[in-house]
Parts: C-alpha cells; structure tokens; sequence
C-alpha cells in the first residue's frame, strides 16, 4: 500500500479496513470514552467497555456520548479492570488495549504479567507518530514515555518496534537514524558511538527492514538544506522517517516540543507486547487519543491480519 503520509490519512486507511476490536480499561473518563465512541460512529473501531457499568454510564452522559449497544465488561478496581482487559485479548474478542481512568503501573503490570498477560517476546517501548506542518510525511519518534535509559540492546529493541510501526504505516524501507548532538562518533559522546555501532548492525544484516544512519544531529535528521550545507553525504539525511532518541528525557523533550510548540498532532502507541497497547497521558486531547486508538488499530491490522 501506498504509505500514510499524515494522521488524517491514517483515519481514513482505518475506516477502509475490517474494524479491529478495542478493550478499554477504567473506560470511565470521559476524554477516552469520548475518542472511543468517535472511532465506533465513524467506523473505524469496535468497542468492549471495562469497568464499573454506572460509572461508565455517568461519564457517557457527561461527554455527551451514546454506548447503547456498547459491550460493558462490569469490574472493580483498577487490578479487576486492567486484567479483564487483557484477558479480552488473550480469548480473542479484543485486538487492542486502551489505558483509561486506571493507573498506568497497573496496566502495564498487567500486560507484563508471565502467566496472564499479554508478554512479547521483546522490550515494551513508546512509539509516537506526528504530523508536523514543517515535513512532508509522518515523523516517528521512540522512546518518549516508557524506557528511561536504555542501554544499547534496549536501543535495538526500541528500534525494531519502530520498524513495525512503520511497515504498519505502509512505509516498506523506513529510513532511521538515532539522533545525537554531532553527527561523527566521538569519544566524550557514549551516544555517537553507539548510533555508529547500530549503523554496523544494519550493514551486517543483524537489524533488517530498515535503512539507517547515525550519527545524525535532528537538523541532518530533517533538513535538506542542512545536509546541503554541511555537505553530508547520506540517503537517510533530510528525509528520515524514525527517529531514536538517547533516552527518555531526550524523547520526551522532542516529543512535547513538536506538541506545544510546533504546532503538530501526534498518536502514540505501546509496542512489543503480543498486540498495541494505547497508554495515553491524562493531558491528552480527545483528538489525540482518537489518533492513537487508529494507529494502534493499523498496527493491529499489520499484525495479525
């Protein structure tokens, strides 16, 4: 398919494809129940509700919302809510989580448990997805949410689930590179060599799917003209698709600078357990929460057909 070039274009994809089904934890707050009912109306998304039916019942009401017909999965409690949600997924009748009114630790605790939950093989990391007015296409930023300082195999880990989200996005050969302040390795910068090991990695064939560069400075990451003046040679440079950040105070700053200051909207996802997980902030826009729900639903697509 021809890749998703913005988040509008992913809404669109969503309502083309079979609708995927979303189990939604503590679904009584009202921005979340909200940015579900959206994605239901406009078919893009099938629901199951988790949670106490007259709570849900009185956040319904206050976000001016109808859920008749709406599948309500009636638990008690933040631990209750969150592990009927995952078992939703683990029979099958849901293909992806959403984080509600409950507390991120105990979500995720429940999506990391050995026996019950919904595991990966790999790292669970933060994939985000903006549309930026300043750049042609989909920006893809990882990790600005999950992993606080990684070391380097979390690195690749956090990369290859960035990789997915991509392919996802139809995007076949995303171009990556992790972003540090100098774009030649440098001894007194551990992150320049490591961008420079990961490099080697995808020369050798160790990481695959994607083309990668780094060290990259952002400016390199995202501007022609930047390459242009500082003469760098790169098929990645200019025109990145991935960005990897050092750690999560750095991920996190870009993150909320391309929110609040750039005027961009962005979608965000949970990665490497079995299927997405939705895990948004408290701040977050009913838009921005509708946004996450339909790229974890492509992904869901991608994924498990």
């Amino acid at each position: 398919m021809e890749p998703i070039r913005s988040l509008e274009e992913l809404k669109q994809r969503a309502r083309e494809l079979p609708s995927k089904t979303v189990a939604v934890v503590r679904a009584d707050e009202v921005e979340t129940l909200t940015a579900v009912m959206t994605a239901v109306d406009q078919d893009m998304l099938e629901a199951v509700l988790v949670g106490d039916s007259g709570e849900i019942a009185k956040a319904a009401i206050e976000a001016g919302v109808k859920i008749k017909g709406i599948e309500i999965v009636e638990a008690s409690g933040d631990a209750d809510a969150s592990a009927k949600g995952v078992e939703l997924i683990r029979q099958g009748r849901a293909q992806i989580l959403m984080k509600g009114l409950v507390s991120s630790s105990t979500y995720l605790k429940a999506i990391l448990d050995k026996e019950s939950g919904i595991r990966g093989g790999g790292l669970l990391s933060h994939v985000a997805a903006f549309t930026v007015p300043t750049y042609p296409k989909l920006l893809i930023v990882t990790d600005a949410a999950m992993n606080i300082a990684p070391d380097f195999d979390q690195k690749v880990e956090i990369l290859r689930n960035a990789i997915v989200v991509a392919k996802a996005l139809g995007i076949e050969m995303p171009k990556a590179t992790y972003v540090c302040a100098k774009e030649v390795p440098y001894d007194k910068m551990p992150c320049t060599l490591e961008a420079a090991r990961m490099k080697k990695m995808v020369e050798n064939g160790e990481i695959t799917g994607v083309e990668f560069d780094g060290p990259l400075a952002l400016d390199l990451a995202v501007s022609f003209e930047s390459k242009k003046i500082k003469k760098v040679e790169s098929s990645v440079a200019g025109q990145v698709d991935i960005i990897l950040t050092p750690d999560i105070e750095a991920g996190n700053i870009l993150y909320k600078t391309l929110l609040f200051l750039s005027n961009a909207e962005g979608a965000a996802v949970i990665m490497g357990a079995t299927h997405p997980a939705v895990l948004t902030s408290r701040a977050d826009s009913a838009e921005s929460k509708l946004c996450s729900l339909v790229l974890a639903s492509l992904i869901a697509s991608h994924l498990h057909g």
